[in-house]
């Protein structure tokens, strides 16, 4: 049986405020994947494919005309990774598929970019923000954050050199 992700997520309250039904990993724009050798772990920072209902979000978020969601998905435990190919522009879909022993296997395919691996079933998202789109598709624009600490030290994503945010 496949499970749906946020039925994965230690830490879903933040999204259950944010979607009355938290989307499927269908069609999001995977931005980034961080590897972390101490977990060994695996961040995937993604949009997601629908922004919340003007009555879910700050009411900051709306006035600075925001249409996107973005978040950090954590994996713990990875194993069996597999990487051909480069992030594609296009909009993705991440594939879960329930394994033995409480792991999962994730999948992401695309034309010419294939990303695998197993992993815990047990997810953590983190560093959600709203920001507006922009023509180009770029996520290089001001940011509000979800997290208080977050929004005290970020207007905008920072360097991948900040490991704070990135780890």
């Amino acid at each position: 049986m496949t499970p749906h992700w946020i039925d994965l997520v230690r830490n879903s309250d933040i999204l259950g405020t944010l979607y009355s039904d938290v989307p499927p990993l269908e069609s999001v724009r995977l931005r980034s994947f961080h590897l972390d050798w101490r977990g060994p772990a695996l961040t995937l920072r993604i949009d997601l494919p629908t922004y919340p209902g003007p009555d879910r979000v700050p009411p900051e978020w709306s006035e600075r005309g925001h249409d996107a969601l973005q978040l950090q998905v954590q994996f713990a435990a990875v194993e069996d990774l597999t990487v051909r190919g480069w992030i594609p522009v296009v909009p993705v879909d991440i594939s879960l598929a329930a394994l033995p022993c409480r792991r999962i296997l994730v999948r992401i395919a695309e034309a010419g970019f294939e990303f695998c691996f197993t992993a815990s079933d047990s997810l953590t998202v983190g560093h959600i923000s709203s920001y507006r789109k922009t023509e180009t598709g770029s996520d290089e624009v001001p940011h509000s954050f979800a997290s208080r600490l977050d929004t005290r030290l970020f207007i905008s994503l920072p360097g991948t050199h900040e490991s704070t945010f990135y780890q």
